[in-house]
């Protein structure tokens, strides 16, 4: 088959595409490369233009003055002047229900442009949306990404990018894409859980990883053990980025001789990946239920990882023993559970491989590139 991914975050389609690839089909993946990140693209609609230095300036002050970033009508530009190449697909995924990232007018034209010339289309829920955000604003689950906001009104401003799902003009697109996907696909538990009822939702598909290309490291500690924490400023708040900074100071300060602690703001995900390569621990996430890329890879890797894994994310899955550590919004617990494994040295290992062991079996690739196949093909 011949098979079109529309956007990226944090690695998946990349690794689907990799699954995709070696069970004999043609893929092609557009996108931004999730910016910092600088993920691989075949047809990349990153700004140029609207990065320029000089025009950055202009772009900064109409951005303060009317809301109105036009990086992203660069990014719509760039992918219409690609729609010529995207014809004849069999299927169309999009990560999102705005892929392109550019306006929703803008984005509703292009998608329509789209599908005129390819077949099924289905949609990814594996970040915030318009259903994902109505859900969250009913403070159903005990604790959610919106907390902070909750809390604090006044952090409106930082969570721009969520509210903007709930304006007219995207949820004419959501409407519009809803309405011609053949069904919405959970990318793991956190989006299973807005989702249930649905008469679109075709069910969860975990997170594939290749963990071919992710080298386990034998965990071996010989001096300090490592705790890494690599912080997105786009998203600190939303992570409860705040909890771990707060966990690590207490920690420093009660294990002097026992830690090295390593820190990092927006680096490009291979430099990012270079220097977690040497953590013992990994902290990711309090407000998840379920882990997203970050945790996954860092788990391939054997590494304990702080990030969801609620009894939901126990229960679906089966597991009796942990394979990371569910991370919450309280300083207490997460100083408590550190404190574990640095008590506890063997422990590291000892969740590290059963990580290991977890990613190969539940998060495979190539068998999750055939879940996608066969769940396609069904519709």
């Amino acid at each position: 088959m011949r098979i079109l991914l529309v956007g990226e975050y944090s690695r998946l389609h990349n690794s689907l595409k990799e699954g995709l690839l070696a069970l004999g089909h043609e893929v092609t993946l557009i996108g931004t490369g999730d910016g910092f990140k600088s993920y691989p693209i075949d047809y990349n609609i990153d700004c140029k233009w609207s990065q320029n230095k000089v025009i950055n300036v202009f772009r900064q002050i109409i951005f303060r003055l009317f809301k109105f970033d036009f990086a992203t009508t660069e990014r719509g530009l760039r992918f219409w002047m690609y729609l010529k190449h995207f014809k004849n697909y069999d299927i169309v995924q999009f990560i999102n229900e705005a892929p392109i990232k550019t306006t929703p007018k803008f984005e509703l034209f292009l998608i329509k442009k789209l599908l005129r010339k390819n077949g099924k289309m289905f949609l990814l829920s594996s970040g915030v949306d318009k259903n994902n955000v109505d859900f969250l604003l009913t403070r159903t689950l005990k604790y959610s990404l919106l907390d902070p906001y909750f809390e604090n009104p006044n952090l409106r401003s930082q969570y721009h990018y969520v509210f903007q799902y709930l304006k007219p003009a995207h949820q004419n697109l959501s409407a519009f894409v809803y309405d011609y996907t053949k069904g919405i696909i959970a990318s793991d538990i956190d989006y299973v859980l807005p989702l249930q009822g649905d008469p679109k939702f075709i069910g969860l598909i975990p997170n594939p990883v290749n963990s071919n290309e992710i080298e386990f490291i034998s965990i071996e500690i010989k001096d300090k053990i490592c705790i890494f924490l690599g912080i997105n400023t786009l998203n600190a708040t939303q992570k409860g980025i705040i909890f771990f900074e707060e966990a690590l100071k207490i920690v420093e300060k009660k294990y002097p001789e026992k830690v090295e602690i390593l820190v990092t703001k927006n680096l490009p995900y291979k430099e990012y990946i270079n220097i977690y390569n040497r953590c013992h621990i990994l902290l990711d996430n309090v407000y998840g239920y379920d882990q997203g890329y970050n945790a996954l890879e860092a788990m391939a890797k054997g590494k304990v990882v702080f990030t969801g894994a609620e009894e939901e994310f126990m229960e679906y899955y089966k597991l009796k023993e942990r394979v990371n550590v569910n991370a919450l919004p309280d300083v207490d617990y997460l100083v408590k559970e550190l404190s574990f494994y640095i008590e506890n040295i063997d422990e590291i290992q000892k969740t590290g491989k059963r990580a290991r062991a977890f990613i190969e079996k539940e998060h495979n690739h190539i068998k999750i590139a055939q879940k996608y196949l066969d769940t396609w093909l069904l519709k």
